[in-house]
């Protein structure tokens, strides 16, 4: 299977597009060798896939037939991450959501409200 097509099966990323694009831009390595889009991946590899700030690192179990969800995960791959990277990820993921300043990105119910008032309000 290829590696963009397994990196979507296996939900690292959220579309086949996206997973081609993280093997264009260096971030998914197989066997600990940089991989292209069209790499094959079999039982038994390693595939470290890089989520800022660290390499995730899997071990192919089983190569899936389709999409699998979530809770069948672990019978087709195995974790090898360092449990360091799993606190270093976590800790930058905080640290990104208590550096977001109130009203960027989506408006809040109370910013909704403010513009519609605004705006000459329906």
């Amino acid at each position: 299977m290829r590696i963009d097509k397994f990196l979507w099966c296996v939900r690292l990323c959220k579309t086949r597009s996206l997973a081609a694009e993280e093997c264009k831009r260096g971030h998914v390595r197989l066997n600990d060798k940089e991989a292209k889009a069209s790499a094959e991946v079999k039982e038994n590899d390693v595939v470290s896939v890089r989520q800022v700030p660290i390499w995730r690192v899997l071990h192919v179990k089983a190569i899936p037939t389709s999409r699998v969800g979530a809770k069948l995960l672990p019978e087709l791959i195995e974790d090898k991450t360092p449990w360091e990277d799993l606190e270093k990820q976590e800790i930058a993921r905080k640290v990104r959501v208590a550096s977001r300043d109130p009203g960027t990105g989506r408006p809040t119910k109370r910013d909704r409200r403010d513009m519609e008032r605004y705006g000459g309000g329906e």
